[in-house]
C-alpha cells in the first residue's frame, strides 16, 4: 500500500504539472508568489529562528527523558502531579499528531485515567515548542503567546472534563500502575541542564529579534544593534558548557537527533509554504484563491467565522508546522486573528485519520466527546481572542 501510495502521489504530481495552464496570468502569479514566499521564509526565518530552534528540540528529546514524564500519569499519581504534567508535556515531548498517537495508546492500555490521559493527547502536538516559537516568529508574539497560553489551558480542561464525564469508566482503570521504564540518570544536575536549555534559548532569542520600528524605544533599538555580540558571546558559552558538561556520545546523539527534526519538517515546510503561498499568496499579494473568498468565511469575528475554522483545522491533517505558512497567507487575504488561533488551537491537536486511531483506543464516545471539546473551545477561544 505504501508504494502504491507513493506512485499516486506521483502520478497526481506529474499531472498537475502537465495539464496546468501557466499561460494564465493568474496561475503565472500564483507559481512566482509559491517561490517568493519560499524566498522569504529562506531568509528571514531558517538560520536565525528554525535552525537554532531545531537545536533546542532535539536537546530536549535527548537530555529529558520520556520516560520521566510518562511516569507520572499511572493510577498511584497524583492528580495535581498528573494533569501538570500533561498539560505540558507537549513542550517536553515534541511530538507531532501522528507521533503522540502510540505514545497515547500505551499510557491508556496501561493504566492511566482518562483525563491525564487525554490531557498528554491534546498537549502533544498542541505545545510543540518548534510550533510556537515559529507561530511567535511569523505571525506575531502576540498569536504565538495566545496559543502557548490556549493549548496549556485546553489541555488541563479538556482532561478534567474528560474525567468527569466519564468518571464511571474510570473506576476499572485504577487498579494497577503503569509498567513504564525509569528514567536514566545523567550525571548532571537540574541546575547545569536547566542553564543549557536557557542559553540555548536566550541565543534563538538574540539571534531572532528583528529590527525595531523607528518610533520604538532606544533599549530596543540596542539591543538590536548588539544583539550578533551578544549572540557570539552566547555561542562561546554554549561550547564550553558541551565540552565540560556533556560528553562526546551525548553530543553525537544531540546532534543527530537535532538533524532527524531537521529532515523530518524541511521537506514538508518547504512543500507546505510552496502551496500556501501558490494558493494564497503573501499577505498583500493575492494568488490563485481570491481574498473575497476567505474574508466571506473566516473574515472578522463571527460565531460562523470561529466554528468553521475550527472546524476545518479539526479534519484537516497538518504537517509539523505547516499550518502556520497556511495561516500567513490566509490572515493576508482577509482572515480574522479569532479564526486564525481557532485554528490553531484545534488543527494541530486533531485531524480525521487521528480521530480513526484513537476511536480504536478509547472508543467512538469518547472521541466524539473529546474532538467536540476541542471544537467547542477552540471557537470560544477564537471569539475571545478576536474580540480583545
Amino acid at each position: 500500500m505504501k508504494e502504491r501510495t507513493k506512485l499516486a502521489w506521483i502520478v497526481g504530481l506529474y499531472l498537475a504539472i502537465y495539464f496546468m495552464p501557466w499561460t494564465s496570468p493568474t496561475i503565472r502569479q500564483a507559481g512566482m508568489e509559491a517561490f517568493l514566499m519560499l524566498q522569504e521564509y529562506a531568509r528571514l526565518h531558517v538560520l536565525t529562528c528554525l535552525v537554532p530552534a531545531f537545536f533546542i528540540a532535539g536537546a530536549i528529546s535527548v537530555f529529558i527523558s520520556q520516560a520521566s514524564v510518562l511516569k507520572y500519569f499511572g493510577a498511584q499519581a497524583k492528580k495535581v502531579l498528573a494533569y501538570s504534567v500533561a498539560s505540558v508535556s507537549g513542550a517536553i515531548l515534541a511530538v507531532c499528531s501522528c507521533t503522540v498517537l502510540p505514545l497515547f495508546a500505551g499510557i491508556y492500555s496501561r493504566g492511566a485515567g482518562i483525563g491525564p490521559a487525554t490531557a498528554f493527547l491534546y498537549s502533544g502536538p498542541a505545545i510543540n515548542v518548534l510550533a510556537i516559537i515559529l507561530t511567535g516568529r511569523i505571525l506575531g508574539w502576540k498569536m504565538g503567546l495566545a496559543r502557548a497560553i490556549g493549548a496549556i489551558c485546553f489541555a488541563l480542561i479538556i482532561g478534567l472534563l474528560m474525567a468527569f464525564i466519564f468518571r464511571k469508566d474510570d473506576v476499572a482503570r485504577a487498579k494497577g500502575p503503569m509498567h513504564l521504564p525509569d528514567e536514566d540518570g545523567q550525571g548532571r544536575t537540574l541546575l547545569q541542564d536547566g542553564t543549557f536549555m536557557g542559553v540555548m534559548v536566550l541565543i534563538l532569542i538574540f539571534a531572532a529579534f528583528a529590527k525595531p520600528g523607528a518610533d520604538e524605544g532606544i533599549i530596543w533599538q540596542t539591543i538590536f544593534k548588539t544583539k550578533w555580540y551578544v549572540t557570539g558571546g552566547l555561542l562561546l558559552v554554549l561550547a564550553w558548557m558541551l565540552k565540560r558538561w556533556f560528553d562526546s556520545d551525548e553530543r553525537t546523539e544531540w546532534v543527530d537527533s537535532s538533524w532527524g527534526f531537521m529532515k523530518q519538517i524541511f521537506p514538508m515546510l518547504a512543500i507546505g509554504v510552496l502551496a500556501a503561498g501558490f494558493l494564497l499568496g503573501r499577505p498583500g499579494h493575492p494568488a490563485l484563491i481570491p481574498e473575497a473568498w476567505i474574508a466571506n468565511l473566516v473574515g472578522g469575528n463571527s460565531l460562523s467565522a470561529n466554528l468553521f475554522a475550527s472546524l476545518s483545522g479539526a479534519l484537516m491533517y497538518f504537517a509539523t508546522l505547516t499550518e502556520i505558512p497556511i495561516l500567513q497567507g490566509l490572515m493576508g487575504s482577509g482572515m480574522g486573528k479569532g479564526p486564525a488561533l481557532a485554528l490553531l488551537l484545534a488543527g494541530p491537536a486533531l485531524s480525521l485519520p487521528n480521530m480513526i486511531v484513537i476511536s480504536g483506543v478509547m472508543g467512538v464516545k469518547k472521541t466524539a466527546v473529546f474532538v467536540s471539546i476541542v471544537v467547542v473551545m477552540s471557537t470560544i477561544a477564537g471569539m475571545i481572542y478576536g474580540a480583545i
